[in-house]
């Protein structure tokens, strides 16, 4: 089995893949005060809970944008399992099927490089990438594989909560469209304003990056699949008609097929960390 983690900056998700399936998920808070110990703690009662072995973990790969946690997580999987993880970073980038401008490779989010190799394997033509994490970010790849650039803006919840962090009067609300946008009382009101804002900023951005992208490249706007992941694509998903595809494990599959790519290609001893 192989296990795969992907730390973000609210949530760490672990998973086990057994051969193509993704059989377990688990979600723990991440928190940079907790130790590697802490850490192993929690997965090995997530294992023991699901009757998994660690014994059974026979290949692991590890993707972070949380930098203080790297090295806590490096040392927590070879303990517990006993495997050096693959590491997605600039060392593997040129192993990948997609690829990374000079100017970007030591700046772009790892779980972005996973969105964006999932992506163009799984689909083979020029794309969009709209993942609704912490940040909403929009990755445009081109049809030869080439991330051609990055749209990042606050999520949809980064912006609710700032406003309710931010304010004396206004509460937190669900994120869920409005009846209309004329807001007749407070939690319909920012409703309107985040929600539908959300839903217009994400179409107006999709529709100037596929102009952008065609006029670069000279992909017809129209064959650029725009695709959404993440736990907060939801929210938008009822309301608007711009995502041809959703898949919110897209980033935990980009982990896998890195990991397939990355381990067939690299001889085990080589360092990838």
């Amino acid at each position: 089995m192989l296990l795969a983690i992907d730390i973000g900056n609210t949530n760490i998700v672990a998973t086990l893949f057994h051969d193509d399936e993704l059989i377990h998920t688990w979600r723990i808070f991440s928190d940079t005060r907790r130790t590697g110990d802490e850490y192993r703690a929690i997965l090995t009662s997530f294992f023991r809970d699901a009757g998994v072995s660690v014994a059974s973990i026979t290949s692991c790969v590890l993707s972070s944008v949380v930098p203080v946690l790297i090295g806590q997580f490096v040392g927590l999987i070879e303990h517990l399992t006993g495997r050096k993880p693959i590491l997605v970073n600039p060392t593997i980038f040129p192993l990948l099927p997609v690829k990374i401008p000079e100017s970007a490779v030591h700046e772009i989010g790892s779980d972005l490089v996973c969105n964006a190799v999932e992506a163009y394997c799984r689909y083979r033509s020029p794309c969009i990438v709209v993942d609704f994490g912490t940040a909403l970010t929009f990755t445009a790849i081109g049809a030869d594989g080439t991330l051609l650039g990055i749209a990042i803006t606050p999520g949809i919840g980064t912006a609710r909560n700032a406003l309710f962090n931010n304010t004396a009067q206004l509460p937190s609300v669900p994120l869920e469209a409005p009846p209309s946008s004329l807001g007749t009382n407070t939690i319909h009101s920012i409703q309107a304003g985040i929600v539908l804002g959300y839903k217009g900023l994400v179409e107006s951005l999709i529709n100037r990056m596929k102009t952008d992208m065609s006029a670069q490249t000279g992909i017809a706007a129209d064959t650029i699949r725009i695709i959404a992941t993440g736990g907060l694509n939801s929210v938008l998903k009822p309301i608007t008609d711009v995502f041809q595809n959703v898949d919110k494990s897209l980033t935990l599959y980009g982990l896998k097929r890195i990991a397939d790519i990355v381990g067939a290609r690299t001889p085990p001893e080589s360092p990838l960390i």
